[in-house]
């Protein structure tokens, strides 16, 4: 059997990228961001992309970087906060922006996953996240209909990992990328860990490795701390 794990992330990616294509890349704020995989992106000159990501990275970070290169036509997200250039981007009409409530964007990728193309939520009604979507009445109450999110190819983090691609995700960072493992046709994991099989908990398991085509240990792993804050120490009186 030809082993998920590989040795390097140019070669975790190697013959999946192309112009036009679709990615998820995981991550929540500075969390579980993919950090090693996003410049081996970069480095490819792949362009006209389509990024699904709650945000795209910070100003330096993450995807920012595939941002500065200009190589994602579209992002569809649901915080565009923390991020200069994707605002800068997106206001001079360089960028598309399909800007989603971050409940709704957790669910249609959830969806994407599950093989649900539609599924109805009273988010967004009455507000131009409804524009141009079915709206129907359930029970006397208004629903938007919204679709699934897929991808050619996912891309996220995790904290282990075994050699058949089990994965457990540390606190934050389990936001989105479980689900995008799921919503990918190829889903491309790096780890801090790869640990030998038969060690991880099968009850602890976020995501079973039948979702997970390559795995990679990172490379990359800057911990950054989105907004640090502190406080004066207590004088010992």
């Amino acid at each position: 059997m030809t082993s998920k794990i590989y040795p390097s992330p140019e070669a975790a990616l190697e013959g999946l990228l192309f112009d036009g294509m679709t990615i998820m890349s995981g991550g929540f704020g500075l969390v579980g961001n993919p950090e090693s995989l996003i410049p081996v992106i970069r480095a490819s000159g792949v362009k006209s992309l389509t990024v699904i990501s709650n945000n795209a990275g910070a100003d330096g970070f993450g995807l920012w970087m595939l941002l500065q290169s200009r190589q994602i036509r579209k992002m569809i997200s649901s915080y565009v906060g923390e991020n200069k250039l994707f605002e800068q981007q997106f206001l001079s009409g360089e960028l598309e922006l399909e800007l989603t409530p971050q409940g709704t964007l957790a669910e249609r990728i959830r969806a994407g996953g599950a093989g649900i193309p539609a599924f109805y939520t009273p988010t967004g009604v009455g507000t131009v996240v409804a524009d141009g979507k079915p709206v129907e009445e359930f029970e006397g109450k208004l629903y938007v209909r919204e679709r699934w999110l897929r991808a050619d190819l996912s891309i996220i983090k995790a904290w282990k990992a075994d050699s058949e691609g089990n994965l457990i995700f540390r606190k934050t960072a389990r936001n989105f990328n479980a689900p995008m493992a799921a919503a990918g046709k190829v889903t491309v994991v790096e780890v801090s860990e790869i640990v030998p099989d038969g060690t991880l908990d099968p009850d602890a398991v976020h995501v079973p490795g039948i979702y997970v085509d390559r795995i990679v240990k990172s490379t990359v792993s800057e911990n950054r701390i989105e907004k640090l804050t502190t406080r004066a120490r207590k004088e010992n009186n």
